[in-house]
């Protein structure tokens, strides 16, 4: 039993796991894991409210940070980089005849890179700020004295303004924890850190084998409208993509963004979808992403099943893009038939992280029940199994995810994806280090 047969994403957690196409839509919605916060679009209409006779019980929140500056070694050098080679070109860009897409090269010092690396940036704090304001006027009655982060800065500063947004001068008194003043061997919010055995280069190498094929075409492009003296590499084309992601992290538009054609943006983006599905997802070695996944999917099941008799109202947790990627996997929610590859694009994919993971995205779960309307404990991700409401039972739900129920930290699946490996970077820094962060 699949569980895409349950659950569906609503655009409330801007998550959806739906291969339609969107002809109008502005391609900048589309970058992949960069894209600023946005909502889903939604190909089925579910409810956001609840029938009358409905109560909710409990509500789990998993947000990842807001907008952030590039993040990992090899983003920066192909900035940096391309900054470079334009200030060497400098004297030759001011007498060209540049189309008009490109006379920004052309004003004072030409394009200079400002970008902040991993910090969190001012959109990304209104992002958040946002998000705790949206989420207290929808849920004024529920309420907790602590929030969860990861250890990583920016995720701790997202937790920070989400609970400034949402509680107000009261925040000074919630005790804001991360995931190492939690107990026990592996966090739902990084289980990569408790997954020595994984692989981080086949990431880069499945990245790779794209953006060799379709860089090249749009470099020789862009060096036809140079004029002599100015001759942009493959990296470079590669920093440009990557800088009109992070200026729009950064503000709200950037130059080169207009450089490029929207076919060229989507390969881009497709670019970040393999990169995030090799890492965590569906492509990663030994099933070890969805694995990790597991992890967050029996917390979930755990807490809204009350197996402890302890459960909270309320959890607000903060984490990032390949924590919810994870979970995704561990839950088949957005599989493609057959694999992404990078022998092709895959236009009509239900992996992609620009609707699944933009910067600040949601993933918000509620249990709740009825008097009449539905039998017995029900769950939804603001998701879809009744066409109308987005419910699911909780024994459905938890018999759907046999996959995970199945797992346990150390066991022999859990070996079999994250034993130890040699020759494998562990921490954060060297998955860092690779130029592809997971978050």
């Amino acid at each position: 039993m699949f569980i895409q047969g349950i659950l569906n994403w609503l655009t409330l957690a801007s998550l959806t796991f739906n291969s339609h196409k969107h002809e109008d839509e502005d391609p900048l919605k589309r970058l992949g894991n960069l894209t600023p916060y946005r909502v889903a679009p939604a190909s089925h209409k579910v409810e956001a409210e609840l029938p009358g006779d409905c109560s909710v019980d409990r509500v789990m929140l998993l947000h990842r940070h807001g907008s952030r500056g590039p993040s990992g070694s090899e983003e920066v050098a192909l900035i940096n980089s391309l900054v470079q080679t334009l200030r060497n070109g400098h004297d030759a860009l001011q007498d060209a005849d540049l189309p008009e897409n490109l006379r920004f090269l052309q004003t004072g010092k030409g394009y200079e890179s400002h970008l902040v690396p991993e910090n969190l940036t001012i959109i990304g704090r209104e992002q958040l700020f946002s998000h705790g304001v949206e989420f207290g006027l929808k849920y004024p009655n529920f309420t907790t004295e602590t929030l969860l982060s990861s250890t990583t800065q920016r995720v701790i500063d997202s937790m920070y303004f989400f609970a400034q947004g949402r509680f107000g001068r009261e925040a000074e008194d919630k005790d804001l924890l991360t995931v190492n003043d939690i107990p026990g061997p592996v966090s739902w919010i990084t289980p990569w850190n408790s997954c020595p055995g994984i692989d981080w280069h086949y990431a880069s190498k499945v990245a790779n084998e794209w953006s060799n094929s379709y860089l090249p075409k749009i470099t020789e492009r862009l060096n036809d409208l140079l004029p002599y003296g100015v001759s942009l590499t493959d990296n470079n084309t590669h920093g440009a993509l990557y800088a009109c992601a992070y200026d729009l992290a950064t503000g709200y538009e950037s130059p080169w963004c207009d450089v490029f054609y929207e076919d060229e943006l989507a390969d881009f983006e497709y670019e970040l979808d393999l990169i995030m599905v090799a890492s965590v997802g569906y492509l990663v070695p030994n099933s070890a992403g969805r694995v990790m996944g597991s992890v967050f999917v029996n917390k979930l099941i755990n807490r809204f099943s009350n197996t402890s008799g302890e459960a909270q109202s309320l959890y607000l947790e903060f984490g990032h893009d390949a924590t919810i990627m994870a979970a995704m996997a561990a839950m088949d929610l957005n599989k493609d038939e057959p694999q992404l590859s990078p022998g092709e694009l895959r236009p009509h994919r239900r992996f992609r992280t620009s609707y699944q993971t933009p910067f600040a995205a949601q993933m918000i779960w509620e249990s709740f029940t009825c008097k009449e309307s539905f039998n017995g404990p029900q769950i939804r991700l603001k998701a879809k199994k009744d066409s109308r409401f987005g419910t699911c039972s909780l024994d459905a739900f938890t018999r759907a995810n046999k996959f995970s129920t199945d797992i346990e930290f150390n066991d022999d699946t859990w070996q079999a994806a994250c034993g130890a490996r040699t020759n494998v970077y562990q921490s954060l820094n060297h998955q860092q280090s690779f130029g592809y962060s997971l978050h």
